[in-house]
């Protein structure tokens, strides 16, 4: 047979736009020939759509929709979409619909509903409790087709996350002697994780003796980015086709005998951790501006790298004729931090403006300086340091108002992770690029994109190298540099990454990393402080396995202890 893979764009909540899209789908897929059109898991209201789900219109418009799309598709397809479950409980099911000969001929529940890391399913879903398996004639035979979805298929492997499920709906196909397994998905990207994909999709097809057919959703919604890399698997564990990670559009494979004969190259994912974060991150840019109508964006240019590198993501996402990089120098602000960000502005081919703060700093301090001093000292050390940024975020706030550029934050992981920005200032903005990067991977991305500069789009390396090179610093007061605050980001940044990716305990972190317990403390203790600032933080788009934000529910007014007297 020959199946056709469609990820595409899927808006969510467009139900006009999703559905055009998945006409043009079928339309191509029935050009080539197609047997059957495989589309992602809710693909007609788009993934995810949370309490979209709980407005009394938005289900029984997809049902009245999808019912409309399979009376006009001429091949096979299944559509993935909500519906109820009766129609006084409002309850509902996450399906896929399988449209042929003009109707809604079955379906296939979701069975499995994820309730970890960004995941609430239960929330708005029941579960299904078998797998769908149909018949379908092609290549004058008739074959076997069984269908799971996403989480049916995955199980929380592709995460690593250990989560039992009373029902295995693999071993239920196993049982079924499909020809076919495809599975319809929404999996949202990760550094690293499509090769557990791909290893996952191996295991089942072996175990089920069939070819696998995964196919997923493309594009970004919000906090979450979908890569694609929908792909048809052999039933020895080979790929023998699918379609490239952020790449839409429609592909066949044909799955018969002797095309599963012919395995593909085993090892299909050449991206570097550097080149798919680079991707991940322009889509979500793109994504997030297109879906929310912004033409244009507006950042802060410090000299720095953060800076440096969310305009040169920018500029790889909407083109340099739509980012707008602002100097705000003060008197704290070095001359060579200067001329680097103009370098860079000049480097990227972006308008850039020049708003120095002194006076705009001075007048704050002459105002505050009496009140603070009937009580205290004036205005100075940490408080006037904020009053610096805070003026930043004030004054490109007020640009952005003005003139519509949505503006991006400029802060890493490790900053938001030990409070080292500022809330109301370098916080400010309606998309956070690189907040779930850290610092060193900052520094690497950097690195690489002023590499790869021409496979990117780039006339030449877009990031000055001394922006690269210097000793990070806030420049917020004499000599100041991020290490005379924190720990080196390379210390820091291990330590973060096995605290909060991987859920481990500080006494352990410290033994391995041989770090004294009082930088242990130190460092947890600014990860507890800072949670109020993290939950007032912009949107950031998912990379890691532990994104701050819907997939780290931390309290804000908590005290932990372990009952011992000792912290940690």
């Amino acid at each position: 047979m020959r199946i056709a893979l469609a990820q595409f764009d899927a808006v969510v909540g467009d139900l006009e736009g999703n559905a055009a899209a998945i006409r043009s789908s079928a339309a191509e897929a029935s050009d080539r020939g197609a047997d059957l059109l495989v589309l992602p898991e809710l693909c007609l209201l788009g993934y995810p759509p949370r309490d979209l789900l709980l407005r009394e219109e938005v289900v029984p418009a997809c049902e009245r929709l999808v019912a409309e799309l399979a009376g006009d598709l001429t091949i096979p397809t299944l559509i993935g979409t909500p519906r109820r479950i009766d129609v006084e409980s409002r309850r509902l099911y996450n399906s896929m619909a399988l449209c042929r000969g003009g109707r809604i001929e079955a379906w296939h529940d979701k069975m499995l509903l994820p309730t970890y890391d960004v995941f609430d399913e239960a929330r708005w879903f029941q579960p299904g409790d078998r797998p769908l398996v149909f018949e379908l004639e092609a290549d004058g035979r008739t074959q076997r087709v069984g269908v799971l979805i996403c989480e049916d298929l995955w199980r929380a492997e592709d995460v690593r996350h250990h989560r039992p499920y009373d029902l295995d709906p693999v071993k239920m196909l196993a049982d079924a002697e499909c020809d076919l397994i495809v599975s319809p998905s929404a999996s949202p990207f990760v550094a690293g994780k499509s090769v557990r994909h791909r290893t996952i999709l191996s295991d089942v097809a072996r175990q089920c003796g069939s070819a696998v057919a995964m196919v997923n959703q493309f594009g970004a919604n919000d906090d979450l980015i979908f890569d694609g890399g929908s792909s048809v698997i052999s039933s020895t564990g080979r790929m023998v086709g699918g379609r490239d990670r952020f790449d839409p559009g429609v592909s066949t494979v044909d799955v018969d005998a002797d095309s599963l004969r012919r395995d593909g190259p085993d090892d299909v994912d050449d991206l570097s951790p550097e080149a798919e974060r680079f991707e991940a991150i322009r889509l979500a840019i793109s994504g997030y501006c297109r879906r929310t109508g912004h033409q244009s964006v507006l950042l802060g240019l410090s000299g720095g790298i953060d800076s440096a590198l969310v305009a040169a993501l920018a500029v790889a996402a909407l083109g340099p004729e739509a980012v707008l990089g602002v100097l705000l120098p003060s008197r704290y602000s070095s001359e060579g931090s200067r001329v680097d960000a103009l370098e860079l502005g000049e480097r990227l081919g972006i308008r850039t403006e020049e708003i120095a703060i002194e006076s705009m700093h001075a007048t704050v301090s002459d105002l505050l300086d009496p009140v603070l001093r009937k009580d205290g000292v004036g205005l100075e050390g940490l408080a006037d340091e904020n009053v610096q940024a805070r003026s930043r975020g004030l004054l490109l706030m007020a640009i952005s108002n003005g003139r519509g550029h949505m503006l991006l934050s400029t802060s890493n992981k490790s900053e938001l992770a030990v409070g080292y920005s500022t809330l109301y200032g370098d916080m400010c903005g309606g998309y956070a690029p690189i907040g779930d990067l850290y610092k060193t991977e900052a520094f690497e991305l950097a690195r690489w994109m002023n590499r790869e500069h021409a496979s990117i789009g780039f006339a030449r390396p877009p990031i000055p190298v001394s922006s690269i090179e210097k000793p990070p610093s806030a420049e917020l007061r004499p000599d100041q540099r991020d290490d005379d605050s924190l720990p080196p980001y390379e210390t820091l940044d291990a330590y973060l990454r096995s605290r909060l990716d991987g859920l481990r305990s500080p006494a352990h972190i410290g033994s391995v990393l041989g770090l004294e317990p009082e930088l242990v403390a130190r460092i947890e203790r600014l990860l507890a402080v800072s949670e109020f600032k993290r939950y007032q933080a912009s949107i950031i788009p998912k990379l890691s396995p532990r994104t701050f934000g819907r997939g780290r529910e931390m309290p804000v007014a908590a005290r932990w202890n372990d009952g011992t007297g000792r912290q940690g």
